[in-house]
């Protein structure tokens, strides 16, 4: 949304008014012009002498630069502004984001007053009606192409003629353009093909993740003869094992116990051993216990 601000309270500073005009072929025209901008005492009239064909216009280009908030801009219709009602509402869009006022002579449009802003939100309404439209337009157009069978896009090339100037090219024994000749894709094709070979060449290897057998032999003791927590600590360890770690016993003795790691690099897989024995610590350190413990692997051969 455009905030209107109009030049009420700029008092500090002289601000100019500034007439613009197009010249088209009838003399006569220009003329009507400058009559009509005459009343307003503009400081400068800038005359727009580029045809109407073409998308240049110096003069509206050194008017926009020129101009400052606070400073005012005539014109006798909107006509001589925009080239179309897109055009037009971009140019009125950056007047008034920069705090100049815009009045248009012949639709009776100032953007410093209440009639000027109903006017400029009913464009704003109006052109995203419009946008609106188009993107309808366009989403319905590509699903019956769709439903017909065809596809938007790039056509695709055929994969054997791809490898066939990848192989050539990788020989480099042939230049681009004997490639392009001989392959029969095009010279941008292959270029795109060789970045995307490169790029995946460069690409690290995946890691993937693997599972290791950790072996513990645990034992739990209370901290001192006056507490009796740890079986209720053992019990505790055991629950944690089993639930994250597919825990299990590795013998009929209550202290040798076999649990499940997963992970994608060594150091990944000391740290995490790591962390279990801590908090198997905390755990027993909860219950006023305490843990010795003996941890190894074996694939890979490692031990904590």
């Amino acid at each position: 949304m455009i905030i209107l601000s109009g030049t009420e309270g700029v008092k500090m500073k002289k601000n100019y008014i500034y007439g613009y005009v197009k010249e088209n072929v009838r003399q006569e025209d220009l003329i009507y012009q400058l009559n009509i901008l005459k009343k307003y005492k503009c400081k400068e009239m800038i005359t727009e002498k580029t045809s109407a064909t073409k998308t240049e216009r110096p003069e509206l280009d050194r008017l926009k630069d020129k101009v400052k908030s606070g400073d005012t801009v005539v014109i006798e219709s909107f006509s001589r502004l925009g080239r179309s009602t897109k055009d037009l509402l971009e140019l009125i869009e950056y007047f008034v984001n920069n705090e100049v006022n815009l009045i248009s002579i012949k639709e009776n449009f100032d953007t410093s007053t209440s009639h000027g802003k109903i006017m400029l939100s009913t464009f704003q309404a109006f052109s995203q009606f419009e946008r609106d439209l188009i993107t309808q337009r366009t989403r319905e157009g590509l699903i019956n192409a769709r439903a017909r069978g065809r596809k938007g896009g790039r056509p695709r090339v055929k994969n054997n003629n791809v490898e066939k100037a990848l192989e050539l090219y990788n020989t480099k024994a042939y230049s681009i353009s004997e490639i392009v000749e001989m392959s029969g894709i095009s010279q941008a094709t292959l270029y795109r093909y060789i970045k995307r070979a490169e790029t995946q060449d460069n690409k690290p290897p995946v890691e993937v993740e693997k599972t290791a057998k950790i072996q513990m032999y645990l034992r739990v003791e209370n901290n001192s003869k006056f507490v009796r927590g740890k079986k209720k600590a053992r019990e505790d360890i055991e629950t944690h094992l089993r639930y994250y770690y597919n825990m299990r016993k590795s013998t009929k003795s209550d202290s040798d116990y076999i649990f499940y790691v997963k992970y994608k690099t060594i150091d990944e897989l000391k740290d995490e051993v790591y962390d279990i024995l801590c908090e198997l610590s905390n755990k027993a350190d909860w219950r006023n216990c305490f843990i010795e413990d003996d941890t190894w692997c074996e694939n890979p051969e490692l031990s904590w």
